[in-house]
């Protein structure tokens, strides 16, 4: 199995300078400066918690409360 190397030559590449730098305008532009650089995702838009989950995890947080009190009370009294 042979092995390529996948970095060029700096001898062989072009728009180099002597001694391996790279002029202005030969690197492309950064990710910020590219208008729209991704893809528009439409498949997944972000809609926030639905209304059922969000009321379950509520009453279950409030009866582990109310139970926690309710032993709480029984230790006192």
């Amino acid at each position: 199995m042979s092995h390529i190397n996948p970095d060029p030559e700096p001898e062989r590449t072009s728009g180099l300078e002597p001694g391996g730098g790279v002029p202005p305008g030969e690197t492309p532009p950064a990710e910020s400066s590219m208008p729209e650089a991704g893809p528009r995702e439409t498949h997944n838009p972000p809609k926030g918690w639905a209304k059922g989950p969000l009321t379950l995890i509520i009453v279950l947080a409030v009866l582990v409360a109310a139970f926690f009190l309710a032993y709480a009370l029984t230790l006192i009294l």
